[in-house]
């Protein structure tokens, strides 16, 4: 068994699953050839541990033995391999010896660099396992993004990743944080992607796949992760495929009515354009990026108020994302890599004017221009939500906002090319909303609160202890 401070290299790893007598099973890679079994059969003692490879390259063959398919390096096609290559193994050797042996399944379907070098270079990978002998199945899932500008560089890496896979099921699987962790053993950031991790089966009922998601972008394995409202794990590529997306920004703590209504309205403004068809999904995602989640004192992430956070919007029916993109234009760029489709920012009039705080671009060799430049290269707008000025006790909105010189002739450049779209159909009383404020009151006790947020969102904070939430503004 490793320590918790002992990394082992890839050979290590792969002997260490050869001689473990327990483990026997089946290796199915379809693309960039058979990576990840030939460390096992290179290392020596795969006698005792593959029952089987097998690589069904054609797509015809493919589809003779696990069904057909719209798309061959999807996850539909990744569980069909799992699920049907796993029953094999027990239909022909649990009654040899199903008694003394764990079986495992492992697949991939990956899409590496073709020879014109314009494809998507991706993968889907899992292992599907029994912890022990005789045990219900358990299973994890990830999504791989290739990075290497070359093919053999791109299997190569392959390799490395679905040995860490297959290692830290069979021997870290009892802390689920620690397999995430070892994912990229031997490689870098630089040369590999994973944006979704998920644990399922008997093994891990009690895990909590949005926690593991969150790890991802913490350990800067993905520059993002997405769930579904239900919890269920997302795969950008897949989630946002030729779909619409609406995506609104901030802390959500707690989420108030403003943050509903800001949705409703921009989808009110979405529908109403002409060049969208009514009829076609809009995927609606609130954001939170890791500066919203990081505590400033102890530079850690409270897991308990994260949760919080995405058991209110589960409650209002939200796609969630976690960032780290501090910048609207990474933001941006990363949402249009999915889809062709329209992309729209929401945000209030008072982020709008922060957008245009020039302090912000400093690191940038082209300033405020080059931001925008790239905010808005591909077809993005931004629909602008009502504020109430405090100081002013004017009702700011996407036209009237307090620039001046080039910052106003930018401003208005934008607004009148329709990047920069109003939203005019809002609740005036959800104005007064505002996170911060609600916060404040639920630490003080005040239990006027609960007028400031939906009633599903009250219910969820009650029911489930949220109350002590501290204002982070305050003194300890």
């Amino acid at each position: 068994m490793t320590t918790a401070k002992e990394i082992l290299g890839t050979h290590q790893k792969a002997l260490q699953v050869n001689l473990d007598p327990r483990r026997y099973g089946t290796f199915a890679e379809i693309g960039a050839g058979q990576e990840v079994v030939r460390w096992f059969f290179r290392v020596g003692g795969a006698a005792g541990t593959i029952s089987k490879s097998i690589s069904a390259y054609d797509m015809t063959v493919s589809d003779a033995i696990y069904g057909k398919c719209d798309r061959y390096v999807a996850r539909p096609r990744l569980q069909s391999m799992l699920d049907y290559e796993f029953r094999l193994n027990q239909e022909r050797l649990q009654e040899a010896r199903g008694a003394s042996t764990a079986f495992f399944v492992f697949a991939d379907t990956v899409s590496a660099r073709n020879w014109k070098g314009n494809n998507e270079c991706h993968g889907w990978m899992g292992v599907k396992f029994q912890a022990a002998p005789g045990d219900q199945a358990s299973q994890i899932t990830i999504h791989v993004r290739m990075l290497d500008n070359e093919n053999l560089l791109q299997q190569e890496a392959l390799g490395i990743v679905g040995v860490n896979l297959l290692h830290g099921a069979f021997f870290l699987s009892q802390e689920p944080e620690r397999v995430v962790e070892s994912l990229l053993d031997g490689l870098s950031v630089n040369r590999v992607e994973i944006d979704m991790v998920e644990f399922s089966g008997a093994g891990f009922r009690h895990v909590d796949n949005r926690l593991m998601s969150l790890k991802l972008v913490q350990l800067g394995l993905s520059k993002a992760a997405m769930f579904s409202a239900n919890g269920e794990v997302l795969q950008p590529s897949e989630a946002l495929r030729k779909k619409k997306v609406l995506i609104e920004r901030g802390s959500f703590r707690p989420v108030c009515t403003v943050n509903l209504d800001m949705m409703e309205s921009a989808l009110s403004k979405m529908r109403q354009e002409s060049s969208v068809d009514a009829s076609e999904e809009v995927v609606e995602i609130m954001e939170i990026t890791m500066s919203n989640l990081v505590d400033p004192l102890s530079r850690s992430v409270d897991h308990r108020d994260f949760l919080a956070r995405a058991d209110m919007l589960a409650a209002c029916g939200k796609t969630v994302l976690i960032s780290d993109f501090s910048e609207y234009f990474r933001l941006g760029a990363y949402l249009s890599r999915w889809t062709t489709k329209r992309i729209a920012l929401v945000m209030g009039a008072k982020s709008l004017l922060q957008l245009f705080d020039e302090q912000f671009y400093a690191n940038l060799d082209g300033g405020i221009l080059e931001s925008f430049g790239r905010l808005f290269k591909h077809d993005l707008h931004l629909y602008v939500y009502p504020w109430k000025d405090d100081a002013s006790g004017e009702l700011r909105t996407a036209i009237n906002l307090p620039l001046q010189g080039e910052l106003g002739i930018l401003h208005r450049y934008l607004v009148e090319r329709g990047v920069i779209v109003p939203l005019d159909r809002y609740d005036p009383v959800c104005l007064e909303a505002r996170s911060r404020d609600a916060l404040a009151r639920i630490a003080k006790g005040d239990a006027s609160w609960e007028t400031m947020v939906p009633p599903h969102v009250a219910e969820v904070i009650k029911r489930n202890g949220y109350l002590g939430w501290r204002d982070p503004s305050a003194p300890a």
